[in-house]
């Protein structure tokens, strides 16, 4: 599923404009976005949590050259499923 097919059923399921709902989708977006930047965890009961993980600074390898690159350290954005959604994916 992409933005635009998310964008389209909310359209359809509370009878908005495209429009409207594309704004609703982004706000929901860029709400999530703007608490991981802040550090925030962000939990949908049933859904799911986004947080960020830290990412320790390593040696890397060039695959093209093979020579060695530090990579610094870094935070990067997780997902954990909650039990409802594992349980409905396995169903």
């Amino acid at each position: 599923m992409t933005k635009a097919d998310l964008v389209e059923k909310i359209a359809v399921q509370v009878e908005l404009s495209k429009k409207d709902s594309e704004i609703v989708v982004n706000t929901v977006f860029r709400s999530i976005i703007e608490a991981l930047a802040t550090g925030d965890k962000v939990e949908l009961r049933g859904f799911g949590s986004f947080r960020t993980r830290n990412r320790r600074s390593r040696t890397g390898r060039n695959p093209k050259t093979g020579d060695k690159v530090a990579v610094p350290k870094k935070k990067v954005p997780f997902f954990k499923p909650g039990k409802n959604l594992k349980k409905l994916v396995n169903e």
